[in-house]
């Protein structure tokens, strides 16, 4: 697999392509649990959970799925998956006046 390599600038201004291995690059890939905490939105219950596995969700431990909230959480959720050090939340949706509050979580 290659990658992107800006780092790798040659002197036409172009970037190289590098085997991942040759970059060295390692990475976490952990699993995250989004948990409703607060919810005026009909689609959500306090307790309802969204997992995920990795960038999969886990839908056999998920509860019902909105994709503007997943897009409003998924820099949250990614960066948690990747091993980031953020507060756990209150992280809330931005798609309308209901107030939807969720928390993130590694589960692992």
């Amino acid at each position: 697999m290659t990658i992107f390599s800006p780092a790798s600038e040659t002197e036409t201004g172009l970037f190289l392509y590098k085997d991942k291995e040759e970059q060295n690059m390692e990475y976490e890939d952990r699993k995250v649990k989004v948990t409703v905490v607060e919810s005026h939105c009909p689609k959500y219950k306090e307790g309802d959970v969204i997992c995920f596995t990795g960038s999969e969700i886990d839908k056999e431990h998920s509860d019902r799925i909105c994709m503007v909230a997943m897009n409003a959480l998924y820099p949250f959720i990614y960066a948690f998956r990747r091993g980031g050090k953020l507060r756990n939340g209150p992280y809330q949706c931005t798609d309308c006046g209901e107030t939807v509050k969720f928390t993130v979580e590694n589960m692992d």
